[in-house]
């Protein structure tokens, strides 16, 4: 099975990813004995349960030192000093210092709400392949409702997938009043290229949830947060119905890989030239939390 590959904005080039867990993905996803596991205790949610768990322990907090080695995890932007995290958890869901993640550009600049690997679409009903050729969004399983598909169809669409090795706190991309979330239920299969390949479907079957915000700026943006292996737990930290502005905090994924996908109205967003590019050429774009995503169109 292949590597999982990306472009990385900041470098300029392509890079390998190094994939936590990623013999067991292969397992999972390449052998037969793999998908019955899958079916019988990940789709479940048992394994993320027990997983979550010992997350929480406060004996997890040893792997704190070893994991931050092995991924280069840079502690120079934590509020907290290793020493200080109560559980694993509790580091892996870490707040950054005010400053390490600078905003780009002013308000007609739509963010990233996330360190992740990202790729973009100018229009929804015209992609061609996610990860690989043929597969694409079924808008109305993603969001829950055929009226918001119909809504989002001719408009932008940005997925945004984290890595268990990322800073996993997500952030608004524009300003605006969010309202309160739903939450859509489901399995926690992994998001991983890995998984995505084979099924692209666990988008929409996996837990998630659904938060609309309203702005003059840019109509009316949609986000949704989709849990995965091990996640299972979805926190939304900010207030419904009170004004947000770009870049502040939204939520937080506890332990696991997950994805934040961001749809726009139609005529709403130039999204950025690399990310279209690389998502063309069929590669995920590496930005941080706060750089440019797309620009307003008046």
């Amino acid at each position: 099975m292949e590597g999982i590959r990306y472009y990385n904005r900041y470098t300029g080039t392509e890079e390998r990813e190094q994939v936590l867990g990623e013999r067991y993905l292969q397992w999972i996803y390449g052998t037969s004995t793999g998908r019955a596991a899958l079916h019988v205790l990940i789709k479940r949610g048992v394994f993320s349960s027990l997983l979550g768990w010992m997350k929480n322990r406060p004996s997890s907090a040893r792997s704190i030192p070893a994991f931050v080695k092995e991924y280069g995890i840079n502690m120079e932007e934590s509020l907290k000093g290793i020493p200080e995290f109560r559980h694993f958890n509790d580091f892996f869901y870490r707040r950054l210092k005010p400053g390490a993640r600078p905003l780009a550009g002013g308000e007609e600049t739509a963010v990233f709400p996330a360190d992740a690997r990202h790729m973009g679409w100018e229009r929804a009903d015209r992609i061609r392949g996610v990860f690989v050729k043929g597969q694409s969004f079924d808008l109305p399983g993603l969001l829950g409702s055929e009226a918001l598909a119909e809504r989002y169809a001719e408009g932008a669409i940005v997925l945004s997938r984290l890595c268990p090795t990322d800073y996993h706190r997500f952030h608004f991309p524009v300003s605006g009043v969010p309202g309160p979330w739903e939450r859509l239920g489901g399995p926690l299969a992994s998001v991983s290229p890995y998984c995505l390949r084979h099924r692209l479907a666990w988008l929409w079957t996996n837990k998630r949830n659904l938060t609309l915000i309203q702005s003059e700026l840019w109509g009316q943006v949609a986000m949704l947060e989709v849990g995965a292996t091990g996640v299972g737990r979805i926190e939304e930290t900010y207030f419904p119905e009170v004004p947000a502005l770009r870049g502040a905090e939204k939520g937080y994924f506890a332990f696991g890989g997950s994805t934040v996908m961001c749809f726009f109205e139609p005529g709403r967003i130039s999204l950025a030239p690399d990310l279209l590019e690389k998502t063309v050429e069929g590669m995920e774009l590496f930005a941080r939390q706060g750089d440019a995503m797309g620009t307003a169109v008046r």
